[in-house]
């Protein structure tokens, strides 16, 4: 399969940093799992390649209301379910059939295998909050098995 570089960020809630744009350059798809917090990352993001993304906790604003809780993608035949807050999952996602699922809201990067199914935090790339790392992640999707590379910014 050929290479599908997927851009993973979450967390910036109002701060699109220089290094996260230079990070994502290069991705074929994007996808922000929440708490964007302005209108404009969105719109910046959008110049490096499509955008999908979801509603978190802070994005409060009428425009916010354009961003669906949970988005559903098929991307190079790859069933991904991306919603914000892990907790709020309210599906078996391998019954389901995804493959993937992305989510945001922790500020922790962290991947794993559960079921079957690959579970993807960036973590934030927003704001520093506590010790957390500021990171996004990339994600081949025509490398297989999938294995997302944490960036820290």
């Amino acid at each position: 399969m050929k290479s599908f570089v997927l851009g993973l960020i979450s967390d910036t809630h109002g701060l699109l940093r220089p290094e996260a744009v230079e990070a994502l350059g290069g991705s074929q798809a994007i996808i922000h799992a929440g708490d964007v917090g302005d209108r404009s990352i969105l719109n910046r993001l959008r110049d490096t390649a499509p955008v999908h993304a979801v509603r978190g906790n802070v994005d409060t604003e009428p425009w916010c209301q354009s961003l669906a809780r949970d988005v559903v993608l098929e991307l190079e035949g790859i069933s991904i379910y991306v919603l914000h807050n892990l907790e709020q999952l309210d599906t078996d996602p391998k019954a389901a059939g995804f493959q993937i699922v992305i989510s945001g809201h922790t500020h922790k990067p962290q991947s794993s295998w559960r079921d079957g199914v690959l579970y993807i935090n960036p973590g934030s790339a927003g704001p520093r909050r506590f010790s957390l790392p500021i990171s996004l992640a990339r994600l081949d999707l025509g490398k297989t098995p999938w294995q997302p590379e944490f960036i820290q910014l």
